[in-house]
Formats: structure tokens, sequence, C-alpha cells
């Protein structure tokens, strides 16, 4: 398979499962019950084109920022894998977890009018762990072709991200609880493989580097 198809299905497949934008719904359903309509699809769109917006910079500028503090690229890996093993686990086990979301993050977003920016957008779809994936992601980019890549599965999961949460914003009822924690826990499995192949790249590169 050729490499660039290859970095293509890792691309959209890692962030996709990091976004989770199925898992977000009965969160995002329950901040926004007392909500018309009309607010829920404008939040909707806001907080994607939030979550695009943050990535696409992070791809360009996050691997930057680690390498000034003296970080070397197998470290991110390795830490990079362990924070998605994390959240991979806790997917499996169909809960949210703490890395992207806490009680109080949830508490507050219930409370809020507005939740596009904050907590939809960033942390719940955007958080830690999408954002150590695309700075993994785009250290592992090695032609400016593999960078449009990134830069074009970001956007198509952002694009999916708005599809699916206007859909629930218009029929909530159609999200039932089962069917979610069972897409959750096939997406934790994928995540952990991941996570685990990151971790093993990092050791790899540790090893070569001695």
């Amino acid at each position: 398979m050729p490499q660039e198809i290859e970095f293509t299905i890792l691309s959209f497949a890692s962030l996709f499962v990091i976004v989770d934008p199925i898992g977000t719904v009965p969160t995002f359903l329950t901040m926004v019950e007392g909500n018309t309509r009309a607010d829920r699809l404008r939040m909707v769109k806001i907080a994607s084109l939030a979550v695009c917006l943050v990535l696409i910079l992070v791809s360009f500028f996050g691997e930057s920022i680690f390498t000034k503090f003296g970080l070397t690229l197998p470290a991110l890996e390795i830490a990079g894998g362990i924070v998605l093993v994390i959240v991979a686990l806790d997917m499996l086990q169909a809960r949210r977890t703490a890395v992207k979301e806490t009680r109080e993050e949830s508490d507050a977003g219930v409370a809020k009018e507005d939740i596009a920016i904050t907590p939809l957008a960033i942390p719940l779809l955007a958080g830690p762990g999408a954002i150590t994936t695309v700075i993994l992601l785009a250290s592992k980019a090695e032609t400016i072709a593999e960078h449009f890549i990134l830069i074009g599965s970001i956007i198509a999961v952002s694009l999916a991200t708005f599809l699916i949460l206007r859909f629930a914003a218009v029929k909530s009822s159609a999200f039932g609880i089962i069917p979610v924690k069972i897409l959750t826990r096939l997406m934790g499995l994928v995540l952990l493989a991941i996570a685990v192949q990151f971790i093993l790249n990092g050791i790899s590169s540790t090893y070569l580097l001695k």
C-alpha cells in the first residue's frame, strides 16, 4: 500500500476516534437540553469550526513548541501514546475520560447558555488527546503531500463532527445509549492499538538514537 494512502488512513482514523464526536453526543445533548434548535445548530457550527482551526494551528506549530523545551520526538511519541492509552481504556469501558472532560467541566457546561467554544470545542472535542495526536501525526508527515493529507484529515473529521452533532441537535431521539456505548468501545479498541503503536515507535526510535 502506498505510503500516502497509509498515512491518510492513519490520520483520519486516529483523529476521528480521539475527537470522538459520537461519544460526545450524550454530553452535548445534556448541555443543550434547554436551548432552542436554532441555538443548538449555531453552537455546533461554531464548535466544529473552532476544532478545525485549533487542530490545524497545532499541526503547524505544535511540534516546534515542544522541541523548544528540549523534548525529543521519541519522548513525545511515548508520552503521547500513554495519554492515548488512558483515553482508550476509558472508551473501552464506555465512559467519558477525565483527560477530555471532568465532572466540573460537564456541570459548568450544563449551566452555560453557550457551550460552543468551551467546553464543547475545547476540551470535549479538541482536548489534550486530540492535540497530542495531531502533533504526533505532524511529526510523522515526511513530505508536503503528507502535511496536506493531515490538514485534509482534520477538515474531514471536523466536517464529520459537524454532521453528527447537527443530526443529534435535530434528531436527539435517534441516538440510543446502547448503540453509542458499543461504538465507543469499538473506537476505544482502535485507539488503543494506535496508542500502543506510537509507544512502540518511540521506544524503537530511542534505541536507534543510542
